[in-house]
């Protein structure tokens, strides 16, 4: 095979979503407010070289609250906690800065209110995942779990006629759609969310691997394994035609046999994902002669959400820039550009 024939099609957009880019500066903005240590609730986002970056600038991450040593400040991660959560940080007298995507708090509100009108809400996750255990800690006696299409034979409720479904933002459109339909057909009166539950960004990193899937021999997807949304996108990939689809943390992760016989190589990156990472793969590919790139349009993405009041007020006191980043992008030595 000739490198002319060799060719990558490059997913836009990819990468960085609003609520990863808010939850990572807001780390990277109370260690230079407050200095180091800085203590993060969780993986502030699911991605190893973010996290692995954070660490080297004096963030400690830690698996719960009570880790945290009384009075010090605790940043809560972008997948959102449950109300004891808060409880636990206030009984320690930590400095609490809520780094929740507004999307997953959207979610949570949903499930507020509709416990409040005493719902049975069915909510479709991955059990064990920090988003759902902090959704479910809303309203605990009125949510049930939903993992997949294949869990809703399992599902028991008070009342058919009160029953409304609510999601995790970072799953399968598809698995979804599949599961609300077998939901649908054991509880007809089952309502919607009043808005879309799954992130914007999640969709649309979806819909470029869709449309690129049938034209590709390999996907690489760029992203950690603990990561919903990136998961998510190898599974898409194999789902739409993709020959073939592996999830990599890093370029040296990608395995030179994958390429044997390979003309067209998919690329894509989750939604926690730096852009640098991406760029190594690219790297990467073009040594092994795939420097035709052809990018792969399916959405634009311009949506920005401001920093948690917290950093805001604090940032404006001190004088201070809030202004956000917006390539989501680390350099090799962990500094942003």
């Amino acid at each position: 095979m000739t490198s002319a024939s060799k060719r990558v099609l490059l997913a836009a957009p990819r990468g960085y979503c609003a609520g990863v880019d808010r939850a990572v500066v807001t780390v990277e903005k109370a260690l230079e407010l407050y200095g180091p240590p800085v203590y993060v609730r969780k993986e502030i986002v699911h991605n190893k070289h973010v996290v692995t970056t954070l660490q080297k600038r004096g963030a400690i991450f830690v698996e719960e609250t009570d880790e945290v040593p009384e009075g010090a400040t605790v940043i809560f991660s972008a997948h959102g906690v449950a109300p004891v959560v808060h409880e636990e940080a206030k009984a320690l007298s930590l400095k609490t800065i809520d780094a929740t995507c507004p999307l997953v708090t959207k979610v949570h509100r949903e499930a507020v209110r509709f416990a409040g009108d005493d719902y049975d809400i069915l909510l479709i996750g991955h059990e064990g995942h920090e988003e759902v255990v902090g959704t479910s800690g809303e309203a605990p006696e009125h949510i049930t779990l939903v993992d997949g299409p294949d869990d809703v034979e399992n599902v028991t409720v008070r009342d058919p006629e009160k029953v409304v479904w609510l999601s995790q933002t970072t799953l399968s459109v598809d698995e979804t759609m599949e599961t609300v339909r077998r939901l649908k057909e054991r509880f007809p009166k089952l309502q919607n969310p009043p808005s879309d539950d799954i992130c914007y960004a999640t969709q649309n990193r979806q819909l470029a691997v869709k449309q690129m899937a049938p034209d590709t021999d390999l996907m690489i997807v760029v992203g950690s394994r603990n990561s919903s949304n990136s998961v998510r996108l190898v599974e898409v990939a194999l789902e739409h035609g993709a020959r073939a689809g592996h999830l990599v943390d890093y370029a040296e992760e990608i395995d030179e046999a994958w390429l044997e016989g390979v003309q067209t190589v998919g690329v894509t990156s989750g939604a926690s994902v730096p852009e640098v990472l991406v760029r190594d793969v690219l790297d990467y590919l073009a040594q092994r002669g795939y420097e035709d790139v052809e990018p792969v349009v399916a959405a634009e993405e311009s949506l920005l959400f401001a920093l948690p009041n917290e950093i805001r007020r604090d940032l404006k006191a001190r004088g201070m820039s809030d202004k956000m980043r917006h390539d989501g992008s680390f350099s090799e030595a962990g500094s942003l550009h």
